[in-house]
C-alpha cells in the first residue's frame, strides 16, 4: 500500500471539510469503499449515501444493505417509468437517468466521490482534486480575486488541483450555490485502490469476485456492448423490464405524435445495444 498517497488523500479531506460535513456519494464500488474508509480515517464529518437507481445489480443492493454506515435514498420514480416519461432510451449523450436517479442528492453540500483519472481519458480531462460546476464565470472571477490556481474543462467546470488556502477559500465561497465535489483519490491507480482495500480488510462488492471490473447500472449505455450483453444474460429480468419500458415508450411517442422507426420494444432494445443487423438476428436467438 502507498502510505504517502493515503496521507495526501486524508489531508485533502481535512483541508476541504465543510462545517456541515461531506455528502459522500456511495455507489457500492471499490472506489466508494476507499473514500468511505478514508473519511473515517481522516475523522471528517460525513454521511454515506447511496442513491438507489432501480437498475443496480441485486448483488450491489445486498452488499450496500449489509453496510450499517450507508444510508439508501430511494428515488421518486424508476428507470422504467423514466424511459416512458422521456420517450427515448438513455444514451451516452442523453444520460437523463444519471441526473434524475443518481445525481440529485447532496444539494448545497460538498460532495465526496471516488472519481479517479485512471478510470478513463475523459475523467483525466474533466476532474481534479476539486470540481466546481455552475456559474463558471463567477467562480473564475472569485478564484482570480483570491489568487487560486485553477483550470477549466470543456464542460465549463472549474478544477482546483491543490489544497492550499486559496483553494479552500474558493470552495467556501462556492459550495452553497454551486455543485462542488472533492475527489481525494483522483490520482490513485487501480493497484493503489486494491492494495488499500486489502490492507484494511475490506472485502468489497462480491461482483468483483465474479469477474466484474466495474459496478454500475445494469445495461448502462456508457459501457461496452459486450459488457451490456453479458449483464443481460446474467440478469434476464432487467432485460425484459427494459423491453416492456420501451414498449410503453413507443405508445407514449405515438400519443404525442412523435415519429419513430421502431415498431416494438424489442426493436428498440436491439438498436439500443448498437448491434449491426447480422448480430441482431443472432442475438434474438439467445435465451436470456
Amino acid at each position: 500500500m502507498d502510505a504517502q498517497k493515503e496521507k495526501v488523500a486524508i489531508e485533502r479531506l481535512k483541508a476541504f471539510e465543510p462545517d456541515d460535513g461531506y455528502y459522500l456519494c456511495y455507489s457500492g464500488g471499490k472506489d466508494s469503499d476507499v473514500i468511505r474508509i478514508l473519511a473515517d480515517l481522516a475523522g471528517v464529518k460525513h454521511e454515506n449515501v447511496h442513491n438507489l437507481t432501480t437498475v443496480d445489480a441485486p448483488e450491489t443492493v445486498q452488499y450496500i444493505k449489509s453496510l450499517p454506515d450507508v444510508r439508501i435514498d430511494y428515488p421518486k420514480t424508476t428507470m422504467w417509468k423514466l424511459i416512458e416519461q422521456k420517450m427515448m432510451p438513455p444514451t451516452r449523450t442523453m444520460r437523463y437517468c444519471c441526473e434524475v436517479l443518481k445525481e440529485h442528492g447532496g444539494e448545497g453540500k460538498v460532495k465526496m466521490t471516488g472519481v479517479r483519472w485512471d478510470e478513463s481519458a475523459k475523467r483525466a480531462e474533466s476532474a481534479d482534486v476539486v470540481k466546481i460546476i455552475g456559474k463558471s464565470k463567477t467562480t473564475q472571477k472569485e478564484a482570480d480575486e483570491i489568487g487560486a490556481e485553477y483550470r477549466v474543462n470543456k464542460m465549463g467546470g472549474v478544477l482546483l488541483s491543490t489544497d492550499n488556502d486559496e483553494a479552500r477559500r474558493t470552495v467556501e465561497l462556492c459550495y452553497r450555490t454551486r455543485s462542488t465535489t472533492v475527489n481525494p483519490i483522483v490520482d490513485w491507480s487501480d493497484r493503489d485502490v486494491w492494495d488499500f482495500l486489502h490492507h484494511y480488510g475490506c472485502q468489497s462488492n462480491p461482483l468483483y469476485q465474479c469477474g466484474f471490473n466495474r459496478i454500475g447500472c445494469v445495461g448502462c449505455p456508457m459501457v461496452s456492448r459486450k459488457t451490456r450483453i453479458d449483464e443481460f444474460r446474467r440478469y434476464p429480468k432487467y432485460y425484459q423490464n427494459y423491453i416492456r419500458a420501451f414498449d410503453r415508450m413507443l405508445i407514449a411517442r405515438k400519443n404525442n405524435e412523435l415519429p419513430t422507426e421502431w415498431k416494438t420494444g424489442k426493436d428498440v432494445m436491439l438498436r439500443w445495444l448498437e448491434l449491426p443487423p447480422k448480430e441482431q438476428i443472432r442475438f434474438e436467438g439467445f435465451e436470456l
